[in-house]
This record gives structure tokens, C-alpha cells and sequence, in this order.
């Protein structure tokens, strides 16, 4: 351009002198100087030209650094990307030194060196060495210290893979505590809760569980009631009266009615001699929701008023004449008022629905108890042949035909109490 622009500008003297030469004079003091037009242009124009091409070359030279040292910095960049791009392609291939070793060839000019550690960390492990996997994990906090939750995941991560439990877990409780709201640490940290057994720890975090929805409803519904199931079995409060009772407490209401945590309930009452405390929640529980675990159970507790306890369970017969799980529970409800012969006929209706071999046993031991030994031979025989897996045919009942209730219904009110003794 500088070259086109002398030429035009000689073009226009030339044709400028040709029709007027004209002269210029320059005086100054007793120093004249006089010359033509065209030569003083000229003259000007080199003048210009000399001065303009010197601060053009003084400006390049003093910008030369800062030249150099951007040409370097995209340079260094441009190689940085390469040896990025050459690690993951190594570390997708297996070969986890090489891929190490390009990771870090160029991290620190690297755009984006948190990515070169973190990777060079993942290829560190996958190489056997955990003492490099920590030194590369550093080294990306330090590029990055804002990305702290970023890299702690990372290390969790790699720690669980090498099953080093105990150090996810510190990892994952430091990284609650910086981000206590973060989906993915809460998710971690639940997961290895249930791994390691903290039952407790992992009760505390269910409510940031809840309100973060972290997993869907029913997932943790089920979660939460595997907790308190957990905590229910450990020593020093399965196995205590006074904390059990006080755990019980602490469970949601709305835990309460799962029938497979008042079972777990219901079972541990009965091993500590409390299954009295049991009734009011059975019942309550079963007057809503039908249950057969529940019934078999509240058949075996005894309530503070078994006589009140047969009423209420009779009363649910009503409308299930031919429950075998409720026969069954009355029937032993009904032994334990002494009732002998309320009990024996709702055991036969209870084994002629579906036979049991805990229920012939205990039938033969009422037959016993009546003095019908013949009879309670048999029921042994058959409860011995049911549990070892013979067919077994359905039970007779001892008394006469004629003497025989029409239908499971008509026991609560058609059996006399003149057959409550041996």
C-alpha cells in the first residue's frame, strides 16, 4: 500500500509540475534556500517516508516481546490440545502410562488443565498407582480451586472403585459439608451409607434425601423403611425393652403402618416378653389393612385382655369365614382363654382350608391336653409328614358329624362353653 501510494503521489507531482513549475523559498536569518516545486515535494515526500517507515520500525521492535511471547502461548496452546487429545485417545485404548504421561506433557498451558489432571488421575489408578492418582488430583484443585466439589467427586469416585470405603467416605462427608444441597454427593453419600452399614448416619441425611428429591418416591420410601428396619435390629435396641420403645418414638407415623417394620416390631415385643404391647397397634393396623403376617402374629401375642382380644378378632371373621391365617389365630387366641373346644374346632377349620404343620402340632398338643391321644398321634404324623414335604391329607375332625359346625362362621356364637375343660 505504501509502495502504491508513493506512486500516486509521484503521478500527481509530475502532472502538477507540468503545468505550473512554481518555486519555493525558505529563508531564515541570512540563509536563503530556494528550489523548485517539484524537488521540495520530492524532497518532503522522502522526508515523510523516512520518518514514517522509522517509528513503524521502532514500534515493531518494541512490541517484539510481547509478540514472542503470544506466538509462544499458541503455540505452547496448540501443542497442549494435541497431547490432550493424544492422552484420551491412550486412555480409551488401555494404555495408561502413555496416556499419563501426554496428559501432563503440556497441562499447564493447557486451557483447560483441570480436565488434563483429572484424566492423568483416572489413567494414575487404572496404572496401580493411588499415590499418583493423589498427587494428580491435587494438582487440579490447584488449577482450579473453585472446583472443589468437581475434583472431590472425582476422588470419590475413584476411591469406591478400589473399594478404599473408609476414604470415599471422608471424601464424600467433606464434600457435604462444602456443597450440603449438591444431588450427586447426597446421592454418593447415601449409596455408601447403605454399603458401610451407618444406618444412622444415613437416617440423618433422609430428610435432605426428601427435600432434594434425590430419589423417586417410591425408592425412598423403601430406603427409609430398610433404615429403620436396620436400625430396629441392632444391638442395644432389638434387644432392649426400654429402647426399643424409645426408637419406636422416633419412627415416622407414617412408618408405623407398614406392616413389615410393626412386624419386625411385633416379633422382638414377643422375644422380650412384651407382645402385649403389641394388640392395641395390630389391631389398630388390621381394622385398616388386611394383613396375614399380622394376623398369625396377633394370634400369638396375648393382649392385657385376651377375652376382649377373642371378641375383636372374631369380629373380623364376619367378613373372612374362611381365612386360614384368621381360623388359625383364633384358634389360639381361643386355647389361650381355654377354651378348649372353640380352639379345637377352629384349628380343623383353619388345617381344612390350608394344612400347616405348625398348626397339626399344636392341634395334637390340645387333643393331648383332652386326652385323646389317638387323635393327637395323627395330627402329629400328619404336621411331621407336611414338614418334610409328603402330601398331607386334610384334617378330620374328631368330633361326631352330627355334633360338627355348619360353616367357620357359626363358631363364634354356636360353640358352647360347656366344652372348655379336658
Amino acid at each position: 500500500m505504501a509502495l502504491i501510494g508513493a506512486l500516486v503521489f509521484g503521478v500527481v507531482v509530475v502532472l502538477f509540475a507540468r503545468h505550473d513549475s512554481g518555486y519555493v523559498l525558505l529563508a531564515h536569518g541570512d540563509y536563503r534556500v530556494e528550489t523548485s516545486l517539484v524537488v521540495f515535494l520530492l524532497f518532503a515526500a522522502l522526508v515523510f517516508g523516512l520518518l514514517y517507515f522509522t517509528l513503524r520500525f521502532l514500534s515493531r521492535a518494541w512490541h517484539a516481546p510481547g509478540d514472542v511471547r503470544r506466538w509462544r502461548r499458541q503455540r505452547d496452546a496448540r501443542h497442549a490440545q494435541e497431547s490432550l487429545t493424544r492422552g484420551l485417545l491412550e486412555l480409551s485404548e488401555g494404555n495408561w502410562d502413555k496416556a499419563e504421561r501426554y496428559l501432563l506433557q503440556h497441562a499447564e498451558a493447557s486451557g483447560t488443565p483441570l480436565l488434563n489432571y483429572l484424566a492423568a488421575a483416572h489413567a494414575a489408578q487404572l496404572g496401580g498407582d493411588s499415590g499418583r492418582r493423589d498427587l494428580h488430583l491435587q494438582q487440579a484443585h490447584r488449577s482450579l480451586p473453585s472446583a472443589t466439589v468437581a475434583v472431590g467427586l472425582t476422588q470419590a469416585e475413584l476411591q469406591l472403585s478400589q473399594h478404599q470405603f473408609e476414604q470415599a467416605l471422608a471424601t464424600l462427608q467433606h464434600l457435604h459439608g462444602v456443597a450440603p444441597k449438591h444431588p450427586h454427593v447426597l446421592n454418593m453419600l447415601q449409596r455408601l451409607y447403605q454399603r458401610l452399614g451407618e444406618w444412622e448416619q444415613l437416617r440423618g441425611l433422609l430428610p435432605e434425601l426428601r427435600r432434594q428429591k434425590i430419589l423417586a418416591d417410591d425408592e425412598f420410601q423403601a430406603l427409609e423403611l430398610r433404615v429403620y428396619r436396620e436400625l430396629m435390629s441392632q444391638p442395644g435396641i432389638g434387644d432392649d425393652a426400654q429402647a426399643l420403645s424409645h426408637f419406636w418414638k422416633r419412627v415416622p407415623k407414617s412408618l408405623r403402618r407398614e406392616p413389615v417394620l410393626l412386624e419386625d416390631l411385633t416379633r422382638r415385643l414377643l422375644a422380650l416378653g412384651r407382645g402385649a404391647e403389641a394388640e392395641p397397634m395390630l389391631r389398630n393396623v388390621l381394622a385398616k389393612h388386611w394383613n396375614p403376617r399380622l394376623v398369625e402374629l396377633y394370634g400369638l401375642i396375648a393382649g392385657k385382655d385376651v377375652s376382649a382380644q377373642l371378641k375383636i378378632a372374631e369380629g373380623w371373621l364376619n367378613s373372612r369365614p374362611d381365612d386360614p391365617d384368621l381360623l388359625l389365630a383364633l384358634a389360639r387366641i381361643s386355647r389361650r382363654n381355654e377354651l378348649w373346644g372353640k380352639a379345637r374346632s377352629y384349628f380343623e377349620a383353619s388345617l381344612a382350608n390350608r394344612p400347616r404343620a405348625d398348626a397339626y402340632r399344636e392341634l395334637g398338643e390340645l387333643l393331648d391336653q383332652l386326652g385323646e391321644s389317638d387323635a393327637a398321634a395323627d395330627c402329629y404324623r400328619k404336621g411331621l409328614r407336611l414338614s418334610t414335604g409328603g402330601a398331607t391329607p386334610p384334617v378330620v375332625a374328631a368330633t361326631p358329624p352330627t355334633a360338627r359346625i355348619a360353616s367357620p362362621t357359626a363358631l363364634i356364637g354356636g360353640i358352647s362353653d360347656t366344652a372348655n375343660g379336658p
